[in-house]
């Protein structure tokens, strides 16, 4: 959500920030725009709407300026406009500032910098964080201690980056509940919202946590305790992918090369993880943590429709009780925790706020939390007692697809780990599950081709469709709601995912003809009872596209086999078949598959 890159070195730094901006697009945005020193002046130039209008706008601005922030906006307070865009200035312009992140109480601090002459020119929340910076330093010698004032009466969360007219190549930043770091060159430094940004220049990178003031220029950077005022000592890591993990390579879309990777998903998130002689399930990050007797998994989106699909899985291997909540429903509930309650945090991107607040309750609560993220160093990765690293390596289309299959096969080593630690899964059938699992990739890689060609023949059929039902039972109903989620996301077509049994409870009334509904449905012990609820659609004239395996003997309006593979491994079969369905009817209606209207990548603000 937003994206934020600033660039201070010895290049120039108008094409840097751009290509940082387009790096960052995937984060879902409205406008854009730039600021850089120049000349003794700042020049802000912005836009709405996509990159290339912004670039239009700087074409043969190619200067000696050498530092410079940027922005992409995913509008919050007020329209997506080129008044409300990003950097915003102080009314002198002596300062421009970029910023992620919702200041709670930005009515308040705007009404008491009006009664001392500031004069606004937005609707947004971030030009009042502009002039509070610049009374700050009306009233304070230094800038830094100006910029830990003005934070100082901020409520809500945030990501800066400012810059001064008066000192060219200084960079000043700092973050509450947003994500933001630094990546360290020669001679040069970035900062950003996320790491592709910079990638292409430098794999060192220094994380920062909320409550953190950082000054950077050329030579050098420091990171400040913004309440303390003192100094503190910062890590440098290093990132191990490179850049082409960040790129289409060939593919049309991101969210297609995306698709295919997940067989080169599992086999990475398995590496390390799988006792080769023993086909046993080794988990080296949470040895030594106790066993939950009840685990709360606490998401959201695609994150949470992960967590739903586990729930089956640690309460048949693992014989847990397991609830699993909403995080921006868990975080206002009154929780009454248990001994031996643990919290599971899912989240793709480490950074998504009501997950984390919903962490940060249970920690409060001292229930120790076990992280399961995708990115190292985000801020989920820091404040759990254990993470596990879903290892998908970067995902840029703003619909997720690899992250949810990299949740579930993580998910999925977890419970049979526990239910070994507990003596509540059987070892021959661990052996089975791990076995197959082994060989998954190469029967998902073998498959992908032709189920693509089979998602375009049923786009060919049902383009017309403006609405779908979902349906499945068990593990397959958290797959529904997926397959609901991805149609609507990226096709803007109406889709609801149910629990086939919840179809008579009401839904129903609405099949006829040109209602279809999707039933995942493969093999398995509920596979029967699902079939009584196909036959109700079609005795009501619905159509029927039902998703199964082989060996089930039954036909809709459309059937669409999928691997035949053990119980839980059709999901991994399902989800890609689901996914391209959404992928392929997008494709075919035209709309931006990887950059959905009015979504953001990573949900940063509550």
């Amino acid at each position: 959500m937003c994206g934020i890159i600033a660039y201070s070195g010895h290049r120039p730094v108008v094409p840097i920030l751009l290509d940082g901006l387009k790096r960052l697009e995937y984060r879902g945005y409205d406008s854009a725009g730039v600021a850089y020193a120049h000349k003794g002046s700042l020049a802000v130039v912005k836009q709405a709407g996509k990159m290339h209008q912004l670039e239009e706008m700087l074409e043969g601005r190619q200067n000696g300026a050498t530092s410079g922030i940027g922005h992409t906006r995913w509008a919050t307070h007020g329209l997506p406009n080129r008044n409300n865009a990003h950097p915003h200035t102080d009314n002198g312009k002596g300062l421009a500032l970029v910023h992620n992140g919702i200041i709670e109480n930005h009515q308040t601090l705007k009404t008491w910098l009006e009664d001392r002459g500031h004069r606004f020119t937005s609707e947004t929340d971030t030009e009042v964080l502009s002039h509070l910076i610049s009374q700050g330093c009306l009233q304070k010698k230094e800038k830094f201690e100006a910029l830990a004032w003005a934070l100082d009466q901020v409520e809500g969360s945030y990501a800066i980056a400012v810059i001064f007219q008066d000192e060219p190549g200084v960079i000043w930043a700092a973050r509450q509940s947003s994500p933001l770091l630094m990546g360290l060159g020669e001679g040069e430094m970035f900062l950003s919202s996320d790491i592709p940004a910079f990638l292409s220049a430098t794999r060192d990178v220094v994380y920062l946590d909320d409550g953190e003031l950082v000054r950077m220029e050329p030579g050098g950077w420091q990171v400040f305790d913004s309440g303390s005022r003192n100094p503190k000592a910062k890590e440098v890591s290093r990132i191990d992918w490179d850049i082409r993990a960040a790129e289409k390579g060939g593919y049309p879309h991101f969210m297609l090369k995306e698709i295919f990777e997940q067989p080169g998903v599992i086999q990475d998130c398995l590496k390390g993880r799988i006792d080769q002689d023993k086909a046993q399930v080794l988990l080296p990050e949470v040895e030594g943590l106790p066993v939950p007797e009840r685990l709360r998994i606490v998401a959201c989106g695609t994150s949470y429709h992960a967590g739903l699909w586990a729930k089956h899985l640690f309460e048949h291997w693992s014989d847990i009780d397991v609830e699993v909540d909403i995080a921006s429903e868990f975080r206002y509930r009154k929780l009454r925790f248990r001994p031996n309650d643990m919290t599971l945090a899912i989240t793709q991107s480490g950074e998504t706020a009501d997950t984390l607040a919903g962490l940060r309750m249970a920690r409060e609560s001292q229930v120790p939390v076990l992280g399961l993220c995708n990115v190292v160093g985000s801020s989920v990765a820091r404040e759990s007692d254990r993470v596990l690293y879903t290892q998908a390596g970067p995902e840029i289309s703003v619909a997720s697809t690899k992250a949810m299959c990299s949740q579930m096969t993580s998910l999925l080593l977890l419970a049979l780990y526990w239910g070994r630690r507990r003596g509540t899964t059987d070892e021959s059938l661990e052996r089975t599950v791990v076995t197959h699992l082994r060989a998954l990739p190469g029967v998902l890689e073998a498959s992908l081709p032709g189920m693509q060609r089979t998602a375009q023949d049923l786009v060919q059929r049902y383009r017309e469709s403006r609405h779908f039902f979902y349906l499945g039972r068990g593990l397959n109903a958290s797959l529904a709601l997926e397959g609901a989620l991805k149609l609507k996301e990226i096709s803007y077509i109406h889709a609801e995912g149910y629990a086939a049994g919840e179809m008579k409870h009401g839904p129903i009334a609405l099949i006829d003809p040109a209602f279809p509904t999707f039933v995942v449905a493969p093999a398995d012990d509920l596979a029967p009872k699902t079939l009584s609820n196909i036959k109700e659609v079609l005795a009501r004239k619905g159509e029927v596209i039902l998703l199964s395996s082989p060996s089930l003997k039954f036909f809709g309006t459309y059937r669409w086999d999928i691997p035949e593979l053990v119980w839980p491994l059709s999901s991994f079969a399902v989800l890609p078949a689901l996914q391209l369905f959404a992928y392929e009817m997008a494709v075919e209606l035209g709309t931006d598959v990887d950059q959905p209207r009015n979504l953001a990548k990573s949900v940063t603000v509550e």
